[in-house]
């Protein structure tokens, strides 16, 4: 093997550079000592944070920050008993460090199994190594689904590249000898061998990694967007409320500093919601491991709530409806005395011995026609062109130097206008649920992907591949749950209908051609059919988008090449482990077993993770918005904030904290709608408002009655402890067995802290006057909590009417408009 020190741009001039011959790369040696100078393709950044990184995200968080600093000053005036707050930080703490480590044990468990890995040539044998130990000009074997591991130029063969992941250009690019391969990029027709040029994180695509984090950040999730934009209000009016409070309570009710210190952090300590991030943060952890027990890898954490809210589905026919396996039906010869069964048998199988079987349907047709490849005694056809099938084009050639070129694929791409002679026995064989191929011989060899000249057609060929046993379930699931599917093939509509008729779709009958439709119709039809055939990877894309700008959230799951560009636009992507790299690359989430049957599970989980999480949040914002009120209130109204800290930590540990962990955990299955933060405001604010009136109450009573500040800070916590049971209560509907043990438990557990330990919660005895307001307001407190709750419904249906009215206006004002 010749050897060359070549002083490149693409690697520092120190390093010595080989040119190995294709067909053996590079030997055993050289590839260890590159691997020893740390010129190899190890990620730029590991695929989940480190146990280090675990434990100080979750240390280091803005809120635990702030309980620090509050606590700090409750050290410094000497009120110790009220650090109890710090309890229920450091479990926080605890319990998020455990549930991620958890998390990530999965992640990286399922990551191993489903690493991408990559065909290379050394010391003249093919290797398959993972990419991460692919070295700097190693030889690479690259074929159709392959994704490009690290720079490369080609050395041998001819590929069509499509860079849409990298470089946003959708339209395949053809490369040759001495072309550039991009990192990122992926094949989607022919092979080659190419040599690395760019490893680790010298590659494009790692350059384009480091970019993108030191200029942003991964997508966020609406919930995760919505918790954000909580923090960041917060912080902003957190800082300023509370010193005005202190100050407030310093020079204008001239009360001591510790009493002083004690309300201001209690108002400030009420206003965090000290466990919503790790309630998020838990049940996020624990639906990746569930989801990791069902064979599914998580790649953004996002994806999981976004499976919640999903509407529309979008899948394949082939590995999804049906089996991956294809199998050759029948050969249909169209003039038998042009050409017969023999010769055309021959010539498929001299076809399919030039050519790679870089599909399901190709490697279908070899096992039918040529099942011994490198067979000595078989005729061989000398080959002089190759055009490799594409999922755009639909159709493959292969020139032979005496026998002239033949074409193989989609018959009405093939033929174009001659086609409406042949549609009807088409038809006839996919109305059975059959792929319809056309073996036609052309009078010229192809240049590029337009035949310019008419097509003798010679043969049909059917190839079939049975409906799963599972399907016609799957697809029940999702109907029955309001999920549209919508079925997207490259496959004739005539087939793709009748296959989706037997698995039970609805609307299977009205199957679309997509490559008879512009892109304006497409869009259109979007809305209105659910069964697409002969669609290309951009119209997929067109597709997905049209559907979300129409407002659903659409899941697309995908396991070829044809998918990778719909899948990376779709609001969930799902790829089946046992398709392309480049799908799984860059799907969300991977079925490790590839059994589109086990999706309704999945789906179920990410309901329940994000339904329960929208349902335990509300509890931690009624403290949210009550504290904040309040303080606002105070803040302009002589009155001192009425409850000390360490009652604040009783009463969130009972009525929010530990009943919101139990409730984030169980089964919830109702499809998500409406948006996070309204969706948790809108629950929240009755409770709130209820604690906001209640409370104000006994500050008038106590203005009136002269009652002392240690009875208004007692029945001021007593009635806080009871509106949280009412919330409670409320989120626990339906009840059930497990819901009636949380509530009975959390309330038993209130009874024996305001009567066991009242000292120690500060809480003290209460005078005749005393007992019997307090008696009063809780009897209010339903009362109150249900007026307020029968508001909020009311708006609610006021606001779904007039949600209504203004569609039905947009709608039939578009209809007027056509009409017009």
């Amino acid at each position: 093997m010749k050897k060359t020190i070549e002083k490149e741009d693409t690697a520092p001039s120190d390093v010595e550079r080989y040119t190995p011959d294709p067909s053996h790369g590079l030997t055993a040696e050289q590839a260890a000592q590159r691997c020893r100078a740390g010129l190899d393709n190890r990620a730029v950044n590991p695929p989940s944070k480190t146990v280090g990184q675990i434990i100080l995200s979750n240390i280091l968080t803005f809120f635990n920050l702030i309980f620090f600093a509050l606590a700090g000053c409750l050290i410094l005036v000497g009120s110790y008993k009220n650090l109890m707050f710090l309890l229920v930080v450091v479990a926080n703490i605890l319990i998020g460090i455990v549930q991620e480590i958890r998390a990530k044990r999965v992640i990286d468990r399922l990551t191993l199994l489903t690493a991408p890995h990559a065909t290379v040539i050394r010391g003249g044998a093919e290797l398959i190594l993972p990419t991460e130990e692919l070295v700097l000009d190693d030889v690479a074997l690259f074929a159709p689904g392959s994704q490009i591991a690290a720079d490369a130029v080609v050395l041998e063969g001819t590929v069509q590249v499509n860079e849409a992941l990298v470089t946003g250009e959708s339209r395949p690019i053809t490369r040759g000898p001495g072309d550039p391969l991009l990192s990122g990029s992926f094949i989607t027709a022919g092979t080659c061998r190419a040599r690395l040029d760019k490893v680790g994180a010298d590659s494009y695509a790692s350059r384009l990694t480091v970019e993108a984090k030191s200029r942003g950040r991964k997508r966020e999730s609406e919930m995760m967007r919505s918790l954000t934009r909580l923090v960041q209000v917060i912080a902003v009016i957190i800082l300023p409320i509370g010193i005005t409070m202190l100050l407030k309570h310093l020079f204008m009710l001239d009360m001591p500093l510790q009493q002083s210190m004690e309300a201001t952090i209690a108002a400030l300590v009420g206003m965090i919601p000290e466990g919503l991030y790790l309630l998020t943060s838990v049940a996020l952890a624990v639906g990746v491991i569930r989801l990791g027990r069902r064979h599914t890898l998580v790649h953004e954490l996002s994806c999981i709530e976004t499976l919640a809210r999903v509407d529309v589905l979008c899948v394949d026919k082939t590995g999804t409806i049906t089996e991956n396996e294809m199998r050759v039906e029948q050969v249909v010869p169209l003039e038998e005395e042009r050409m017969d069964s023999e010769r055309i048998r021959a010539v498929l199988a001299a076809y399919y011995q030039a050519a790679d079987a870089d599909n399901s349907t190709a490697e279908a047709m070899r096992a039918a026609f040529c099942p011994h490849r490198t067979d000595p005694n078989r005729p061989r056809w000398k080959t002089e062109a190759l055009i490799p099938f594409s999922s755009s084009r639909k159709w493959s050639a292969v020139t032979f130097t005496a026998e002239g070129t033949y074409l193989v694929g989609a018959p009405e791409l093939i033929l174009r206008a001659g086609y409406e002679a042949l549609r009807e026995r088409v038809d006839a064989l996919s109305a059975g649920g059959s792929r319809v191929l056309l073996l036609a011989r052309y009078g010229h060899t192809p240049q590029d992907d337009i035949l310019h000249s008419p097509a003798e057609p010679l043969a049909l060929i059917t190839l079939g591949n049975p409906i799963r046993e599972t399907a016609p379930a799957t697809f029940h699931f999702f109907a029955e749950q309001g999920v549209a599917v919508k079925v997207i093939s490259g496959d004739n509509p005539v087939t793709v209908s009748e296959v989706a008729r037997r698995a039970g779709i609805g609307g299977a009958e009205n199957a679309v051609d997509a490559s008879a439709l512009s892109d304006e119709e497409l869009k259109a039809a979007a809305e209105t059919c659910s069964v697409f055939g002969r669609v290309s990877p951009d119209q997929k894309r067109t597709l997905v988008g049209a559907l979300k700008k129409n407002g659903h959230t659409v899941a697309m799951t995908g396991d070829g090449v044809n998918d990778v560009l719909a899948l990376k636009d779709a609001d969930c992507s799902i790829a089946m482990a046992a398709g392309s790299d480049a799908a799984c690359h860059v799907s969300q989430l991977v079925l490790m077993n590839s059994d589109f049957a086990s999706l309704p599970a999945v789906v179920m989980e990410g309901r329940r993770v994000i339904n329960n999480i929208e349902r335990a949040a509300s509890l931690f914002l009624v403290k949210t918005i009550f504290s904040l009120l309040l303080a606002l209130v105070t803040l302009f109204v002589a009155i001192p904030y009425p409850v000390q800290p360490i009652q604040l930590s009783l009463i969130s540990s009972l009525t929010i904290g530990i009943p919101a962990f139990f409730l984030a955990l169980e089964p919830n299955h109702s499809r998500t709608r409406g948006h996070f933060l309204p969706n948790v405001i809108g629950r929240a604010l009755p409770g709130g408002l209820t604690d906001l009136f209640l409370l104000l109450g006994i500050q008038l009573f106590t203005a009136v009655f002269g009652f002392t500040a240690d009875e208004r800070s007692t029945m001021s916590a007593v009635l806080l402890a009871t509106v949280g049971l009412l919330v409670l209560y409320q989120v626990c509907k339906p009840f059930n067995a497990k819901h009636a043990l949380i509530w009975t438990a959390m309330a038993a557990g209130l009874v024996v802290a305001i009567f066991g330990f009242a000292g120690f919660f500060m809480l003290t005895p209460l005078s005749l006057k005393a007992q019997l307001v307090l008696a009063l307001f809780l009897l209010l407190a339903y009362s109150v909590m249900h007026f307020f709750l029968w508001c909020f419904e009311r708006l609610e249906q006021f606001g779904a009417y007039l949600k209504k009215r203004v569609q039905a206006r947009r709608y039939f004002g578009r209809r007027w408009g056509k009409k017009d």
